[in-house]
């Protein structure tokens, strides 16, 4: 068992390995895991007493169940794509590709949202889209930590809870929840990355072999990330296609569902930073319901850390203006994925 220094950490983090061990990028840099937690996101996890299957169980997690990480561990089985384990505090050892790293940040909730709406995102592990503004209203949907909503109007409950009404862009309903779960995103956060660099000049690279994701400005490699592609679930088997192909549409927020829940279909509200390459609906996006990047896994479409996945949107063309759904058309980046 070896525990990750503070420098070993930093340095991970700075070759693009942030997708295995998945701080947010706004961590503490004199202690990253100050207030870190993560979120089971499988039906069940177990806790080892070491950063291996082989050891000792000790505590059984399901769903959603939140817990404190202190740092991260490298497993024992060499052989395993993602060695990477939480460790939560003195209790043990957690799998980290079944976990998603989360923090708990309440936000003071802004009154007054413009006609066209403002993207936000959740700031706490999850909170529920009831479909009044009520507690006791019936929940519409579960929304994860850092996925994006499109916030529309700010309403007052009788009982003088706050709460946003989000606009869902699949069904086109409205829900209500709680204000201070969810983060405005302002303008400069939401600016354009190297806006410097020609287009032409910018590639994204995708070799499903190595099962990462390279961006590339004049030919020099300056972002690498693990990803899931295509892969065999229970369903099937799903390939991500190779060839080239251009980022020609693009949304900060997607709710993407498709088939049977109970046979690896999917209902996802909220999937950020999405940038489609082909009409079927290829793509690379944000990923809350898994941490396990490195091996294919996916329908098709290029799943990254919720951080790399907004740094590569907001690096590529064309650009969605702050308070648009999307941008379809443009002049995208160019991409390919080869083997």
């Amino acid at each position: 068992m070896t525990n990750l220094s503070r420098r070993d950490f930093l340095k991970l983090s700075g070759l693009g390995l942030a997708g295995l061990l998945a701080p947010p990028l706004n961590f503490d840099f004199d202690d990253p895991f100050i207030s870190q937690q993560g979120r089971v996101t499988v039906r069940t996890v177990w806790m080892y007493e070491r950063p291996s299957i082989e050891s000792a169980k000790i505590k059984l997690l399901q769903q959603d169940s939140i817990f404190n990480i202190s740092n991260t561990a490298v497993g024992e089985d060499e052989k395993s794509h993602n060695r990477i384990w939480y460790h939560a505090g003195t209790e043990g050892y957690v799998y980290s590709g079944n976990v998603q790293p989360v923090r708990t940040t309440l936000n003071r909730p802004q009154m007054e949202i413009p006609k066209d709406g403002l993207l936000a995102e959740i700031s706490v592990p999850f909170t529920d889209a009831h479909e009044t503004p009520s507690r006791d209203s019936n929940v519409a949907y579960r929304m994860y930590y850092e996925t994006t909503h499109w916030v529309k109007q700010v309403v007052t409950g009788e009982d003088g809870q706050i709460w946003y009404q989000v606009r869902d862009d699949k069904w086109d309903k409205l829900y209500y929840a709680r204000a201070e779960h969810v983060r405005i995103m302002n303008a400069d956060e939401l600016a354009p990355i190297s806006p410097d660099v020609p287009n032409r000049e910018k590639k994204i690279v995708t070799r499903l072999k190595q099962q990462v994701v390279i961006a590339y400005e004049n030919k020099i490699p300056v972002f690498a990330v693990p990803v899931a592609t295509g892969g065999i679930l229970r369903s099937g088997t799903y390939t991500t296609p190779q060839g080239n192909f251009i980022t020609y549409y693009k949304r900060p927020s997607r709710h993407m569902a498709a088939g049977d829940l109970a046979a690896s279909g999917f209902d996802l509200p909220g999937v950020p930073w999405v940038q489609y390459i082909t009409p079927s609906g290829i793509s690379f996006h944000g990923t809350f319901w898994h941490n396990d990047f490195g091996r294919p896994r996916s329908h098709g479409c290029i799943n990254l850390s919720m951080s790399a996945a907004k740094w590569l949107y907001l690096w590529s063309s064309p650009q969605v203006a702050v308070q648009k759904e999307f941008s379809f058309g443009g002049i995208g980046t160019q991409v390919e994925i080869m083997e």
